[in-house]
């Protein structure tokens, strides 16, 4: 049985509307992540947007625990019912049917043998104490017997401190006495006997500042089922990991480990944790969020490495996530067919993810190991602290290792730590409020509902104005100075998919700074005297012209990509200005200057020829069809626009766009550059700005003429290097004589050198030392601006110069590696350089005097 589609087909029928699962990332700036099937529906249920037409809706939506207040990631793998990334299945009810309803729809697919037909005797049923309405409804399906009171700590939800709230329901299924027998195997305990499988909110308060309830006029219904749970139960199954949905990824676990996975043994949990892991990190990935070091992309850095450590206990020493990932889409890429077309680009972010870890890893495992002989009853923060800023460890992950331990945590030290760090560094993710959803917006909605759009033929027209806001969103009457304008039909575009928002002018002396969308309105923001009523004529900027030459450009660029770059490329944000264009998109790696000037000729090429644009209104599914590309976690309605240059691109776009590539002109890529991990930045410009770019850097050429007396600039310039090079030779020859004798001292018959030298050719100094000793090791640091340069070499010695370097880089915050013989590295962080040459000592001293 597919109880997804069983349950969301049982409610279809019922006449709720099936919305399809938002992103893990949510259109509120309040939240990290979906972390609830109503998360979607939230500006309804708080009265922001109004009330859609259907009333009724139902849901199957991703979820994601893994920070902030809901963080179940401590219990994953440990427990037989958390997860990180789960499926809510839900039904809601804007003002439509209540508590009668909403049970009796619960009992109905939870009962009958259409559907779940999980048996009576195994139903309890929990209600809020106050609610004697909920009880008196369900005695009219189950034992009086088998429904109990809470209180508000179990049985009543609110959204925050204010705002609409209520008393719930909850549904548990008795996992049976035999299985389960401990203290807390009872109702309201805390263990696993009686199982939660479904909440009923019921949504009939609102809680004002004062703390007072006040009924709703029109409450509401809140639902959520978690289909793993129900799953296992079905399939008669105690753990929710010994189900369908995860035992594939623990058979493919064991293959790689080469031990079958095994419940009873002592390492289990870890395979767990990757199989839960592996498809959190898969969904966030194809969602466009990428490893970071802050924000949702360090969530997800947390969450990976994590499961990389797991491996490693298992005895993994190589990357091994990325290979499960076939597993994943065999098992949900049929649901969500994102997971099917990212998953090249999945592998590829994931397997480098691993790489930079394994690298570190056993680093910093030594380093925790070290620290533990230490150890009895509290870890020490410091060494907590190292771990995570030298060698990636996240937090948690040492948690998790001391847990296993039985160990706690110094976190104040630990965080007395990250204070001082987070005081020089830009702090982590917070969330911010959108001021402009506290103003009139929804009123102007409920009245006058979507103003009509129409910029895509003309960008002049009459139009009329059916309200004004004040700076405040506060609606008024008339404006004389700053605020926003809402017409009738407004020419002026609203900043959407990366194409910013129209100016222009209205009745010539009214001022249109921007546009923007507010629950589906065009609003423009204005400064000058205008009064509700008013006919204006409304005129946008020549602006526009230049703003459609680079989004079309967008559109070419993309598409040059995917040809010549591969099929894994995906857009992760752009931004269309008249002055230029930024596109992001999903690669691992750097792109060379070659690959740069073959996707620029490949754009020109598209534009030389005069290829017409081609806009269509259909279908979603009939856009898929015909090949157009859309981007993940935009919006689209039941009918959207395809921009198509010939079958060079094809996308999905609400955007305006040229009429013709021709009128693109000059396309210049003039940066390309790393975002994040995995993903990649360029910068463009077209049209107008490409004209006088190509006027400013002949200017500029004409000027290094004049500097060079007129001689060939490559001639000139390669004259200079010359002479520079001539110079810097005598000034390394003078700090050379200047700089202190470097002394070798003896460990255990091997001669050794770590130091930090002032200046000079730092390789150059290691092949003398070494041309100086019979046998030595040494290690040399060099303080450049604000960067470190090491380097080290290694003759006649067990000491290995490549792996010594890889060891110490990252203490000052870079890398790098070589030879056994020779090997250097680049660092940002000279601060640390005394750290280091410490630390390189003992790494010496523990490899010389241990006799390895």
């Amino acid at each position: 049985m597919d109880i997804r589609k069983a349950y969301l087909d049982f409610f279809q029928e019922r006449g709720h509307q099936l919305i399809p699962s938002s992103p893990l990332v949510p259109d509120d700036a309040t939240l990290m992540f979906t972390n609830a099937g109503m998360v979607q529906f939230k500006n309804i249920f708080t009265g922001e947007a109004p009330i859609p037409a259907i009333p009724r809706a139902t849901s199957s939506q991703t979820c994601l625990r893994a920070g902030g207040k809901h963080n179940d990631l401590d219990n994953v793998g440990y427990t037989a019912r958390h997860h990180t990334l789960f499926e809510m299945l839900g039904n809601f009810s804007f003002a439509d049917y209540f508590k009668k309803e909403a049970i009796a729809y619960a009992w109905e697919f939870i009962t009958s043998e259409k559907y779940l037909n999980l048996p009576v005797d195994k139903i309890w049923v929990t209600v809020h104490d106050s609610d004697q309405e909920a009880f008196d409804l369900w005695k009219e399906h189950i034992a009086e017997d088998r429904i109990v009171y809470f209180g508000d700590a179990d049985n009543f939800w609110q959204m925050g401190d204010t705002g609409p709230c209520g008393p719930c329901s909850e549904i548990f299924y008795d996992q049976g006495e035999e299985n389960f027998n401990g203290p807390e195997d009872k109702m309201g305990g805390e263990g696993d006997r009686f199982l939660e499988i479904w909440n009923l909110v019921f949504m009939q308060y609102f809680r004002d500042e004062t703390g007072t309830l006040n009924p709703l006029p029109k409450p509401s219904i809140d639902t959520g089922m978690g289909l793993e749970r129900v799953v296992a139960i079905k399939e008669g199954q105690l753990n929710n990991y010994h189900s369908s949905l995860f035992m594939p990824f623990l058979e493919k676990i064991g293959e790689l480990v080469g031990t079958p996975y095994d419940f009873e043994a002592e390492n289990s949990a870890s395979y767990r944790v990757i199989a839960d892991h592996l498809r959190s990190c898969s969904f966030l990935l194809a969602q466009g969020v990428n490893f970071d070091k802050e924000g949702r992309g360090y969530v997800l850095r947390r969450i990976m490495r994590r499961a990389i450590r797991h491996g490693y206990l298992l005895g993994l020493r190589e990357p091994f996530m990325y290979k499960l990932v076939d597993t994943l889409v065999a098992l949900m890429g049929e649901q969500y067919d994102y997971l099917t077309s990212k998953s090249e680009a999945i592998k590829t972010s994931m397997k480098m993810e691993e790489e930079r870890f394994f690298d570190t890893i056993e680093a910093g495992i030594k380093l925790f190991n070290e620290e533990l002989k230490n150890t009895s009853e509290v870890f020490n923060g410091e060494v907590a602290f190292k771990l995570y800023d030298t060698y990636g460890f996240p937090l948690d992950l040492t948690e998790d290792m001391l847990r296993e331990k039985n160990i706690k945590l110094d976190i104040d030290a630990f965080d007395t730590k990250m204070q001082v760090q987070k005081a020089q560094s830009k702090a982590n993710w917070k969330g911010t409020g959108d001021a402009a959803t506290t103003g009139d917006f929804k009123a102007l909605k409920e009245v006058f509902g979507v103003n009509e759009f129409v910029g895509y033929e003309n960008t002049t027209g009459q139009a009329k104005v059916l309200a004004l806001l004040d700076e405040e969103f506060k609606q008024v009457d008339s404006i004389d100075g700053k605020g926003w304008v809402l017409l009738d039909r407004t020419s002026f575009y609203a900043e959407s998919g990366g194409q910013t928002g129209d100016s222009g002018t209205l009745n010539g002396d009214v001022k249109v700074y921007d546009t923007k969308k507010f629950l589906d309105m065009n609003l423009s923001e204005v400064k000058g005297k205008l009064t509700v009523g008013d006919e204006v004529e409304a005129v946008v900027d020549n602006s526009r012209d230049e703003i459609e030459k680079h989004h079309s450009a967008t559109h070419l660029l993309h598409a040059a990509l995917r040809e010549l770059l591969g099929d894994h490329i995906s857009q992760a944000g752009s931004l269309n200005d008249a002055k230029r264009l930024r596109f992001d998109f999903s690669h691992p790696k750097a792109m060379t200057s070659e690959e740069i000037a073959k996707v620029e000729a490949w754009v020109n090429d598209k534009i030389s020829r005069g290829i017409s644009a081609e806009t269509k209104v259909m279908s979603v599914d009939e856009a898929k069809n015909s090949g157009a590309m859309a981007l993940f976690g935009e919006k689209y309605g039941d009918e959207v626009r395809v921009v198509s240059f010939a079958e060079d691109s094809i996308e999905l776009c609400g955007g305006t766009h040229v009429d013709n590539a021709a009128r693109i002109g000059l396309f210049m890529i003039t940066k390309e550059s790393g975002v994040s991990a995995g993903v990649r930045r360029i910068e463009a410009i077209c049209g107008n700005a490409a004209i006088e770019k190509v006027n400013a850097l002949r200017d500029e050429l004409n000027n290094i003429k004049t500097e060079l007396k007129n001689q060939n600039p490559l001639v000139g310039i390669s004259k200079l290097k010359e002479q520079v090079k001539a110079l810097k030779s005598e000034l390394d020859s003078v700090m050379s004589s200047s700089q202190k004798e470097l002394t070798a001292v003896e460990v255990n018959g091997v001669n050794v050198i770590v130091e930090e030298v002032e200046g000079g050719d730092i390789k150059a100094m290691i092949d003398d030392i070494k041309n100086k000793y019979e046998n030595v090791a040494v290690m040399l640091f060099m303080k450049k601006g604000d960067k470190v340069m090491l380097a080290a070499g290694s003759k006649n010695t067990v000491i290995k110069a490549g792996d010594w370097i890889k060891f110490i880089a990252p203490i000052v915050g870079g890398g790098g590696g070589g030879r056994p013989d020779f090997a250097q590295a680049g660092g940002k962080d000279p601060s640390k350089i005394t750290t280091a040459l410490e630390e390189a000592k003992v790494y010496l001293s523990e490899i010389l005097e241990g006799g390895n």
